[in-house]
């Protein structure tokens, strides 16, 4: 099975990224999967890659390098994605 690669783009001060970090990684712990992998990217450090991705606001979430999200999502939003990739994934 295909790994799934998860990328949460923060910025300093943002106070909603630490809520974006700990939502997925909730969802991440609830799933129980090794398939999936995830990182912060903070976008003062890789901008280019950022504006690349279509990332306009923080916190964002993209998905084996496709913008899912920019905002926050809630948490059942999150696992919905979640799912909807690593379905995808593993077809």
């Amino acid at each position: 099975m295909k790994k799934l690669r998860i990328e949460v783009f923060t910025a300093p001060g943002c106070g909603k990224c630490g809520k974006a970090k700990t939502r997925l990684k909730k969802v991440v712990e609830e799933l129980r999967l090794d398939d999936i992998d995830w990182r912060e990217v903070n976008i003062l450090d890789e901008l280019d890659y950022a504006v690349d991705l279509g990332v306009l606001t923080t916190p964002a979430i993209a998905m084996n390098g496709e913008l899912v999200f920019s905002g926050l999502p809630s948490e059942r939003a999150m696992l919905k994605k979640v799912s909807e990739h690593l379905g995808a994934a593993s077809a």
